[in-house]
């Protein structure tokens, strides 16, 4: 079969987007079948519209001679993709990672409003914010069929852009194999991403100085823009993972984590809480003396070992050979 995976980046590029869409590829290779990736490159400088337009220009000739396409981006990829498969007929499935309308709002008003209380309150939004709700709308009802990480976000998306429940599908995320726990030399809580605004980082930097007046053995590592490779070490060799964000949805920091049977603390506003509220520790993200408390808790030795043997003992393993597979199943039944 003829597959076009439509991303935004793609390695060298940095990112779990760039990281799913080459392992996806890999996998789809394996499996015989023909796949061709298409990512932005210099178009990334283009205003927005024009970039969007060179896009779609782009993967026409792709498009016409594919069976399948996954895109694996909301407003980047995911608007051309879908109008291109619209419009030359073709199978098109759109999985859904993040939430650029959310995210846009946090990032220009600077309230920190978690993923869900967004929808259910309804704030005023900027021209911009609404354009992109009416794109984001089109496109979800547009694409053949939808991917989803979490049920929590499934339900989020159906509920707030009335979707219908029988085009939508849940594919988890890359739980891998373990792999080292290399141990540590200092109690370093690990925090990697993007230091956006729904991050949380600056409430976070604040708690640490707070904690480290209880307890100076404490250090938070703030890791940004550094190879897959970079990052796994990292996370090899730290006392934990920390996550704060005020939502997010499968955060591969976390899973990551889990393969290096680190223990972790994530925020409560989040799809993995049903399946990993028995492992880890949750935080409420608007609430830094929880988030102190819990740091705190956390790095006792005789919490964290139990901490550690309950992450060690989870070993649930979702890989890409299944994840390329259950695309495929969706696809046999469009």
């Amino acid at each position: 079969m003829k597959i076009l995976i439509c991303t935004g980046i793609f390695p060298p590029d940095i990112g779990g987007p760039a990281q799913y869409a080459k392992n996806l590829r890999e996998e789809f290779i394996r499996e015989k079948h023909q796949v061709k990736v298409m990512s932005y490159k210099f178009e990334k400088k283009l205003p927005s519209g024009l970039r969007h337009c060179f896009y779609f220009l782009k993967i026409i000739p792709l498009v016409l001679r594919t069976n399948l396409i996954i895109a694996l981006d909301t407003f980047s990829v995911g608007l051309p993709a879908v109008c291109a498969a619209k419009i030359f007929r073709r199978k098109i499935i759109f999985r859904i990672g993040g939430d650029f309308l959310w995210e846009s709002y946090v990032e220009r008003s600077g309230n920190l409003m978690p993923l869900k209380k967004f929808y259910e309150t309804a704030p005023i939004l900027s021209v911009k914010e609404k354009i992109i709700f009416s794109l984001t709308k089109f496109v979800l009802r547009n694409s053949t069929a939808l991917v989803f990480s979490t049920s929590w976000q499934k339900e989020i998306f159906e509920k707030n852009y009335n979707l219908n429940p029988k085009k939508s599908f849940i594919i988890e995320n890359f739980y891998g194999e373990k792999i080292a726990n290399l141990g540590f030399k200092e109690k370093k809580f690990l925090w990697a991403g993007r230091p956006l605004r729904l991050k949380n980082l600056e409430n976070l930097k604040q708690v640490f100085v707070e904690a480290k007046k209880e307890n100076g053995d404490i250090k938070l590592e703030i890791v940004s823009g550094v190879s897959q490779d970079e990052l796994m070490q990292k996370i090899q060799n730290c006392y934990a993972v920390i996550l704060p964000s005020i939502s997010d949805v499968s955060p591969n920091l976390i899973l990551e984590g889990i393969m290096a049977n680190k223990p972790f603390i994530l925020t409560k506003e989040t799809g993995l809480y049903g399946k990993l509220k028995d492992i880890g520790i949750f935080i409420d993200p608007l609430d830094g003396e929880d988030i102190k408390k819990k740091v705190l808790f956390l790095a006792d030795d005789n919490n964290y070992k139990e901490y550690k043997e309950r992450v060690a003992n989870f070993n649930f393993t979702h890989s890409w050979k299944q994840i390329a597979g259950e695309f495929l199943e969706i696809y046999k039944k469009l």
